[in-house]
């Protein structure tokens, strides 16, 4: 049975190159699908005439488009806790813990962060355009591209006497302090929201995730600039993807080649045995009608100084380089534990036959 081409860590190597290249790809061709559905979304102009569009629409739902509107709370906004006179629609607060850690294999303290407590806080509101026209804003919190105003930042620094430095070497941990930090989406903000839009009952206009397992989208941002920002997501995803892939393709040549020299070693080895095998043949038909010969005769000659040494059977039929020793049948050549010359125990570059005129 032939030796199976591929070694343990070359599968190793070529299986996670194109699991990894398989999973990169699949996320590229979702970014991919999502640019395409940016590229190809409507941009709807946030005034009178909407309610209007919508309601002469079948089923009076649109299901991408993109609307741009400044944000205003449905009732009291949310004041934030630390800057006094910010209000908002969406909050977000948030305290991380900031520590180093020793990391024994690079010898060094490393920073490490951890989320202590998060706490979001979202109150109803609308995107309002020209001639008061609005939107309801629905499940704000499931958006992509959500990005707030950071209103407050602190950084508590942590206090610690002696026994806590000794402490921290016997544990590897150095606390450093902990981030206290509020973001929030403000009363006035433009907003550019991508989602399915809807005219509910009494007129109500509503923005809400689409049904088709598009991505919603809230931003801060312009659309322009949103979509740039997809696009470089999908080229990256796209470009590593192809990198994974070109890695394991690489394996598989290397394999391939490595492959391929074995065969053409196992070519040589068997062309070798057939013309010694003929050479045999033919030594043995000379050696037939000589031994008639001496058997009329009544003489009989055995040339032992020609026998290989190693089986005492066999006559000397191989050359054996770069030594040039003659000195074994090509048989017992093949049987060697280890390629190396019974005489002179130098290593057996290659072998040829040897031809007896």
């Amino acid at each position: 049975m032939e030796e199976f081409p591929v070694r343990m860590v070359e599968g190793l190597c070529l299986g996670t190159s194109l699991a990894i290249s398989g999973l990169f790809y699949y996320i590229y061709r979702k970014k991919r699908k999502t640019v395409d559905k940016l590229n190809g979304a409507p941009h709807i102009k946030l005034d009178g005439k909407l309610a209007d569009l919508l309601n002469v629409i079948p089923g009076k739902c649109l299901q991408y488009v993109v609307i741009e509107g400044a944000v205003q709370p449905v009732g009291e906004p949310l004041r934030s806790q630390y800057q006094e006179g910010s209000v908002g629609v969406v909050q977000k607060l948030m305290l991380r813990e900031h520590k180093l850690v020793w990391n024994n294999l690079a010898h060094t303290w490393m920073d490490s962060e951890r989320v202590l407590h998060q706490r979001v806080n979202a109150v109803p509101f609308s995107l309002v355009g020209s001639d008061q026209a609005n939107v309801r804003v629905l499940c704000p919190l499931e958006a992509s591209e959500l990005k707030m105003d950071i209103i407050h930042e602190k950084f508590h620094q942590a206090t610690y006497g002696f026994t806590d430095i000794v402490g921290q070497y016997l544990s590897g941990e150095k606390p450093k302090g902990q981030l206290e930090t509020e973001e929030m989406l403000k009363v006035g903000a433009t907003l550019t929201g991508v989602g399915e839009l809807i005219l509910d009952t009494g007129r109500v206009m509503k923005l809400r995730p689409p049904t088709d397992g598009s991505v919603y989208f809230l931003s801060t941002a312009d659309f322009e600039t949103l979509r740039l920002e997809q696009e470089g997501q999908a080229v990256v995803w796209q470009v590593l993807a192809s990198v994974f892939a070109l890695a394991g393709a690489a394996v598989l040549l290397w394999v391939g080649h490595r492959y391929y020299r074995s065969l053409r070693v196992r070519w040589d080895q068997e062309r070798l045995r057939r013309e010694f095998e003929r050479l045999s043949a033919g030594e043995t038909g000379s050696g037939s009608a000589a031994g008639a010969t001496q058997e009329g005769s009544g003489e009989q000659e055995t040339p032992l100084e020609n026998d290989c040494v190693i089986c005492l059977t066999q006559p000397r039929s191989c050359v054996l380089l770069d030594c040039g020793h003659v000195c074994c049948c090509y048989s017992c050549y093949q049987a060697l534990p280890q390629p190396t010359c019974p005489i002179c125990r130098q290593a057996i570059n290659r072998v040829v036959p040897l031809y007896q005129a």
